[in-house]
């Protein structure tokens, strides 16, 4: 059995260009936060800080998610690549 790996890598090389975007995203979206609470500045001021940390939230239960999935999917891959050089037969034709 020959199993033929070009769709695999680019689904693989698809999840890690994603969890790469997802990274970006977040800093893009973490430029933006602010870490002091301001309490008496007003309600917009909470309101923009509620809506990074939340925004942020998403982002990082996403990122965790298509990050696991990445990793998880590149280990069967290389397993399925190891175990198929073990299975496939020599060359004899060299």
């Amino acid at each position: 059995m020959n199993l033929n790996f070009g769709p695999f890598i680019a689904l693989e090389t698809l999840l890690v260009l994603s969890v790469v975007a997802l990274w970006v995203w977040r800093k893009t979206v973490s430029r933006n936060e602010d870490d002091n609470i301001h309490v008496l500045h007003g309600t917009t001021v909470l309101a923009q800080q509620e809506d990074v940390a939340h925004k942020l939230d998403v982002i990082d239960k996403w990122g965790k998610i298509v990050t696991l999935v990445t990793v998880v999917f590149g280990l069967a891959l290389g397993a399925a690549y190891v175990w198929q050089s073990f299975v496939q037969p020599p060359n004899a034709g060299l």
